[in-house]
């Protein structure tokens, strides 16, 4: 478990995969850690330098005081990458992950070669939504909204059986500073108007059962960027890796492929 100290936090990250080969860097959801990808990264090529890591208040990585901004999400993905002698990669964000995606690569162009766009959008969500959510949990913790977001994460048929349960203690064991800064992050990320400037082949993934951002509100923002395709898993909600990682890992590779990644 491998710790960067870059110049403002210490993130957890991992490398699976060839450490010489072409990078493809994973980051995840809003209330989850780099565990997230386990289940899709042994079915994915093995000659790809796979890199996935814990934003700040997350997993293993520093939790520093809420509230957080995109900007300092951006630029630790950045620093993360400059650390680790990055450039040319496949950025794959889910959620706040592809929020963080959209912001490094118009920013640093240079270390994201392409973007996989996946149960994400340019603004997700309200104001309002958000602040209301940060009080309710200074409240009354994590584990008094777990039923409703474990709703918005997965499909009625997962949650009916045991693998749901890790989710819910992922979710309720994390700091809950580190979940009120983060959404604080994404209360005040608006980057419609940079989708313009988003010139990397893009990749959008939605889940058809979605309740967090549905496949319309992620197809509103894929639509927004030149070289962009978008697809929907079905039967799946805001975590289709979870649900569906050979479905998704399948998506993966013909991407890989159509850019020239493989």
């Amino acid at each position: 478990m491998p710790i960067a100290q870059l110049d403002t936090i210490a993130l957890n990250w991992r490398e699976d995969g060839n450490p010489h080969g072409k990078a493809v860097v994973f980051a995840n959801s809003l209330g989850t850690d780099l565990r997230l990808w386990d289940t899709v990264l042994p079915q994915l090529p093995e000659d790809l330098r796979y890199i996935r890591f814990d934003k700040r208040g997350h997993g293993l990585s520093d939790c520093p005081p809420a509230p957080y901004s995109m900007d300092e999400l951006v630029e630790d993905a950045e620093q993360l990458l400059e650390h680790l002698g990055v450039r040319g990669a496949i950025f794959v964000g889910l959620s706040i992950g592809g929020l963080i995606a959209q912001g490094l690569a118009v920013k640093r162009p240079d270390l994201v070669k392409a973007l996989v766009l996946s149960n994400t959008a340019a603004q997700m969500g309200s104001k309002v939504l958000w602040r209301d959510r940060i009080s309710s949990v200074r409240a009354n913790g994590l584990e008094s909204i777990a039923p409703n977001i474990l709703e918005r994460w997965f499909s009625p048929a997962f949650l009916t059986g045991d693998d749901v349960k890790a989710w819910h203690h992922m979710l309720t064991r994390m700091p809950a500073e580190g979940y009120c800064g983060c959404c604080a992050a994404i209360a005040d990320a608006d980057l419609t108007p940079d989708l313009d400037r988003i010139t990397q082949p893009t990749l959008g993934i939605a889940g058809a059962l979605d309740a967090a951002s549905p496949p319309d509100l992620v197809e509103a923002t894929v639509a927004r960027i030149a070289q962009s395709r978008m697809k929907v898993i079905e039967g799946t909600g805001h975590l289709p890796p979870v649900e569906a990682p050979q479905t998704y890992a399948r998506l993966l590779i013909r991407f890989f492929k159509e850019i020239h990644h493989a």
